[in-house]
């Protein structure tokens, strides 16, 4: 396809044939997948047309303009940015027609079993067992800080192989089905009231070989494109200006001129200048996408969206004063999405705190961004060349 204006016509034809007013939603979606147009950067038959990424705007502009319906992205986050990439660049072509078209059209979602109790920061350092037998492995261990894992019927996993080389090198890479026998998700209730995250054990569960991604003992490196991707989708997502967590803020600011300072003044713009450059950034790290794989500044742009957010939400609290102090609800619940702007100043501020937590803590980011970006010499690592079955735990 030669140009942009090729492109916004083949939308348009594909408009007419499935107006979005009197076609079914599935049914919109569908077609859409089968028509190249869901990412356009992904291959044909696979929901793409092989064009570069930036080719995507186009697409969304017309859709958009027409009143298409989407595929709720809040609620399959993790399968969209973070499990179609893997499997994308390292599925068999069984595995991507199996997977990606359902992933896409949000009718099997997805969660990530990385974390362990053990293994979080140093995730390389995870102890959860695959153990090869016949043509498949049997899985035991437990993960944590499972995002709707209680939704999801597939995970991407990362297990160990084989204890007997170093940490980074004994890790292969699977897709667990969670309706398996031996899958048990157990809600994780956080300082907001609601279970979001859950903890995951695996008792004796047989994954095919079928659902590996990658070599065995080579899911460290598929596991970089899982990481860098997840970055980029919380740090870099696409958002207007005043969007996220800076727009209750400012409209309260304006809304209230009671509750005026100078003080407060004074850190409002700070913070609101600081959130429009780092949507700027943001949009400018998608444009460097187009050439190629995310990169460590994934890694910088999520530190800084961890850091903003809890900086903006403490100036919603102080601004707001006793009312800051008001909580809407603190039911036991277990969401489908996080919702920062459709909630109040308390649970923004709660749920702030996880950001420096989530897709990487912000202590690993910063050796990241200290080494892959700045070039700076790494910390010093004793275990690089040890036995993972020999580092002390």
């Amino acid at each position: 396809m030669s140009d942009t204006a090729e492109l916004r016509a083949r939308v348009r034809e594909f408009l007419a044939a499935h107006p979005p007013a009197s076609t079914p939603r599935e049914a919109f979606l569908a077609a859409r997948f089968d028509a190249g147009l869901a990412w356009v950067h992904f291959p044909e038959g696979l929901g793409g047309l092989g064009l570069p990424r930036a080719r995507q705007t186009v697409v969304d502009a017309e859709l958009e303009a027409a009143g298409a319906p989407d595929n709720d992205p809040r609620k399959i986050g993790i399968g969209l940015g973070m499990a179609a990439p893997t499997v994308l660049a390292y599925g068999t072509d069984e595995q991507k027609a199996r997977w990606l078209r359902p992933l896409w059209l949000g009718e099997e979602v997805w969660c990530q079993l990385f974390s362990e109790p053990g293994a979080g920061s140093d995730l390389a350092a995870l102890g959860t067992r695959a153990v090869r037998d016949g043509d498949a492995w049997v899985v035991n261990g437990q993960k944590v800080w499972t995002s709707n894992a209680h939704n999801a019927r597939w995970a991407i996993l990362i297990a160990r192989t084989d204890p007997d080389q170093p940490k980074h090198r004994g890790i292969t890479y699977f897709v667990c089905d969670m309706t398996d026998p031996g899958v048990e998700v157990r809600p994780l209730r956080q300082i907001t009231g609601e279970a979001e995250f859950n903890e995951v054990f695996l008792s004796d569960v047989r994954i095919p070989d079928a659902h590996r991604l990658g070599e065995v003992g080579d899911g460290w490196r598929v596991a970089q494109t899982t990481l860098m991707n997840e970055r980029v989708a919380i740090g870099g997502m696409r958002l207007p200006r005043e969007g996220g967590m800076i727009g209750p803020v400012a409209e309260t600011w304006r809304e209230r001129p009671e509750l005026r300072t100078h003080d407060l003044h004074q850190e409002l713009l700070k913070l609101w200048v600081e959130a429009e450059v780092a949507r700027l950034t943001g949009e400018r790290l998608r444009q460097q996408l187009v050439a190629g794989q995310p990169g460590p500044e994934g890694s910088g742009m999520k530190l800084g969206f961890a850091r903003l957010n809890q900086r903006i939400s403490g100036l919603e609290l102080e601004l707001l004063g006793e009312d800051g102090l008001l909580y809407e609800d603190w039911t036991m619940r277990r969401p489908d999405i996080v919702d920062f702007t459709g909630r109040d100043a308390g649970y923004r501020y709660l749920r702030a705190k996880g950001n420096s937590i989530e897709g990487g803590t912000s202590e690993v980011l910063l050796n990241i961004v200290a080494e892959r970006v700045l070039g700076l010499p790494s910390e010093p690592r004793t275990d690089k060349d040890v036995a993972w079955k020999d580092l002390a735990r």
